[in-house]
């Protein structure tokens, strides 16, 4: 069975951006006459803020999707800290305390598809924390040594419903951050434990986090998680061709359902491509 999956952050609200996201993970499990799930990923500290996850309810309403709503995150942090616990173990891990300041300093080169990914700004940590002892009395997060990993999985394979298939290529990445400083996990160790806990056999994302998906699967590899398909979509943009954010206030969609407009309506253009004013299409 096909399961997708649509998860907010509770940072913000809702943009079209989602709107097109949401309804592109909504379709695809429907046509398959499989699942679309909800899960609302609330680990971000104190800039979640859990009123939103209301609103993100009512503005999917009102678009009509329907959907089942797994557990969130904050209700998944000892499994978090039990598999960072279980790659310590393995040796895969080691701390870092490094600044984004002090790694853009140490001349870190940019990733591939920069700005696309969800890493330091796309910068590609240069390792100076590996091998070095750390004050364990000094805030840390904690790296996944990938060169490491790799040597345990041998070569990784993974395939996109757009781009065919990949091989995965997670050491133009760097060694990532798994446990962030404040965090009991970070994006990818969160996401990808939260998609074989959920059993989404699709996940469905734009393609600004395409590059994060060769980390996904080592980390499933390593794991012995399950591996899904991968549906990388293009992004909405705005007049000055960036993707639409939250933190450059893009248009919320609780805006337009507050001023009573057809949200059905609205959902339908979005799948015809008629996108709202300012708004385009990027390259997928």
């Amino acid at each position: 069975m096909t399961t997708t999956r649509f998860a907010p952050s509770p940072n913000g609200p809702l943009h079209w951006g989602h709107a097109f996201s949401a309804i592109v993970a909504h379709d695809l499990a429907r046509e398959a006459e499989g699942r679309f799930l909800l899960r609302i990923e609330d680990i971000d500290g104190p800039r979640s803020r859990p009123e939103l996850a209301d609103e993100f309810r009512r503005d999917l309403e009102w678009l009509g999707l329907e959907w089942e709503e797994v557990p969130a995150q904050s209700t998944r942090l000892e499994n978090y800290r039990a598999v960072a616990a279980r790659l310590e173990t393995m040796g895969l891990l080691y701390p870092c305390t490094c600044t984004r300041k002090e790694i853009e300093k140490a001349g870190a080169s940019t990733g591939p598809d920069p700005g696309s990914w969800a890493g330091a700004g796309g910068l590609v940590y240069p390792g100076t924390c590996k091998g070095r002892a750390v004050d364990p009395a000094e805030p840390a997060a904690l790296r996944l040594d990938v060169e490491k990993a790799l040597a345990l999985t041998g070569p990784l394979a993974w395939e996109d419903d757009l781009a065919e298939v990949q091989q995965a290529n997670p050491l133009t990445l760097g060694d990532v951050v798994l446990v962030r400083k404040d965090l009991p996990a970070s994006y990818h160790l969160a996401a990808t434990l939260d998609d074989a806990a959920d059993g989404v056999t699709l996940v469905t994302r734009g393609r600004d986090l395409f590059a994060a998906t060769h980390v996904h699967r080592l980390l499933q590899a390593l794991l012995g998680l399950p591996v899904p398909r991968w549906h990388h979509h293009a992004l909405l943009l705005d007049e000055s061709g960036q993707k639409l954010a939250k933190r450059r206030g893009s248009p919320a969609l609780s805006d337009h359902r507050l001023a009573g407009e057809d949200g059905h309506a609205w959902a339908d253009r979005l799948r015809t491509g008629q996108w709202p004013s300012g708004i385009s299409l990027g390259k997928a």
